[in-house]
């Protein structure tokens, strides 16, 4: 099927995928409990952790999508990505962390051509993993889990490091782990860029007015949440599992900003940055040209 055949517009309900983690929750939560005229628009709401969803995407089982943007670079012709709700930042990348001590030695070992080191990663497609291809590009002995599992695995020594997103920053420290090197900085330093971490995309046969619209209802969404910051509290506590309250505003704080409102200039170059950065490592192939929605 030609992947820029135009859809048949939904007749009802259009399929939503996003992640329990209080970021999502925050920023679809107007949008979803109508605190915000939707236009129109009506959601069938899948909430999964993000590989889950990524492997959703390369089905194209959802219309819309939240998904990490390594995944995104293998699904141009799918779909379509969106300027509003997207997870860029400073400061907010992946950590790789260790219970052992001997930290330069593990550096060491990770940029061996021989490295035996085995690592837990939250997916093969999260940007996690491609930031920890692009450092360290020896390293792959890598054991995919659920991210909320890896810290487990690293204190039981079922792997030697594990890499961790989204809350466990906050919480590896209390636990007695250590962090080998934050993945984030490494980008940041490498290309003076905020590290694209998720984004939200459409089914690019879709209309483009339907893409306008839900993009506008979005953006309306996280304009609200910032406003109305405590609003969405149920709805981040509801997914929240076991966090304190403490952890879920520093998880909104670090992961939505002004890029969740619109990428703009500054979010799309570090978008590009990074696709032009796994192709040329090789790990994705060409992509559609006109990847941003207008």
């Amino acid at each position: 099927m030609n992947q820029n055949a135009q859809l048949p517009v939904p007749n009802s309900l259009l399929t939503l995928g996003f992640s329990p983690c209080p970021n999502d929750c925050f920023i679809f939560d107007a949008m979803l409990h109508g605190k915000i005229d939707t236009e129109g628009l009506e959601f069938d709401v899948f909430m999964e952790d993000v590989e889950t969803l990524n492997q959703k995407a390369f089905k194209g089982e959802l219309d819309i999508t939240k998904l990490s943007y390594h995944a995104y670079a293998h699904l141009t012709k799918k779909y379509q990505l969106l300027n509003a709700g997207s997870a860029l930042g400073n400061n907010c990348g992946p950590l790789l962390i260790t219970n052992k001590n001997d930290l330069s030695g593990l550096v060491s070992e990770l940029r061996s051509p021989d490295s035996k080191l085995k690592i837990a990663i939250p997916g093969k497609y999260t940007t996690a993993n491609f930031l920890l291809s692009l450092a360290f590009p020896e390293a792959t002995d890598k054991v995919e889990m659920v991210f909320s599992d890896i810290e487990d695995a690293v204190l039981t020594g079922k792997v030697d490091a594990g890499l961790i997103i989204h809350e466990n920053r906050f919480t590896y420290e209390q636990k007695g782990l250590k962090k080998i090197i934050d993945l984030g900085e490494y980008w940041e330093t490498l290309t003076k860029a905020p590290i694209p971490l998720g984004g939200i995309v459409i089914k690019r046969g879709f209309p483009n007015e339907l893409k306008a619209t839900f993009d506008r209802v979005l953006r309306k969404s996280v304009e609200y949440a910032f406003a109305n910051p405590k609003s969405s509290l149920s709805f981040v506590k509801e997914h929240a599992q076991e966090m304190s309250e403490e952890v879920m505003y520093k998880h909104i704080d670090l992961y939505v900003n002004n890029y969740s409102v619109d990428l703009g200039k500054e979010g799309k170059r570090a978008v590009k940055l990074l696709f032009d950065k796994a192709e040329e490592l090789g790990m994705i192939n060409k992509m559609e040209d006109n990847i941003f929605l207008t």
